[in-house]
């Protein structure tokens, strides 16, 4: 059972009533009447869309209706999107495996309208390169991978930091590298609760 759109969209409106955002950021939204529900508002600030689709394990987290949804309504009034390696591969319809490839979906990511896609790339071998694509060129963002198992919520704590340093008044650009070094902080400063897959260390400023 999933949350109500309407109950959605009146959250939104009392949020935007009382402390209008600098900044907003979209996570899993479920279903595509609530990516509708989302879509619905004028976000006079930047957006920052993380397509929370496909799990690190492979799962699908919505729909293919709400897949549609978020590609037609919300990409193309996003600032950027920051999908991971299996997000970008179900976005762009290749294959994303390395560095060429990530540039590829990205660019097709492109032409669903956000003004910038980050193909983020722990979910590839090798080095934890993410790629930034602006609609003129790339920009690559290496940082050494980390050996830890405790990385539950990277994604989304990597987008929400964009959105963060976007609503402090930053450039896209500076905001992508500060996120990138705070994530990487807190995944190495992770603080290994759990027996599973636990939390990175959000507290890494």
């Amino acid at each position: 059972e999933t949350l109500d759109p309407q109950l959605v969209a009146q959250q939104i409106a009392a949020v935007l009533e009382d402390i209008p955002p600098q900044a907003v950021k979209t996570g899993a939204l479920g279903n595509a009447a609530i990516v509708e529900a989302v879509a619905s508002f004028a976000f006079d600030c930047p957006l920052v869309v993380d397509p929370v689709m496909i799990s690190k394990h492979g799962a699908p987290l919505i729909d293919s209706d709400a897949q549609d949804a978020v590609r037609r309504l919300l990409l193309p009034r996003a600032t950027v999107v920051t999908p991971n390696a299996e997000e970008a591969a179900a976005l762009s319809g290749i294959e994303v495996r390395d560095p060429a490839s990530m540039r590829e979906a990205a660019r097709r990511i492109a032409e669903f309208g956000p003004k910038a896609v980050l193909v983020k790339g722990g979910h590839v071998e090798g080095e934890a390169i993410d790629i930034l694509f602006d609609g003129s060129g790339f920009l690559e963002l290496p940082a050494p991978r980390i050996d830890t198992r405790h990385t539950h919520g990277t994604g989304c704590t990597y987008s929400a930091a964009i959105a963060a340093f976007l609503a402090r008044g930053f450039g896209l650009m500076e905001a992508v590298h500060r996120a990138k070094a705070y994530i990487a902080r807190a995944i190495a400063t992770a603080p290994g609760i759990g027996s599973g897959h636990g939390p990175v260390n959000h507290w890494a400023l």
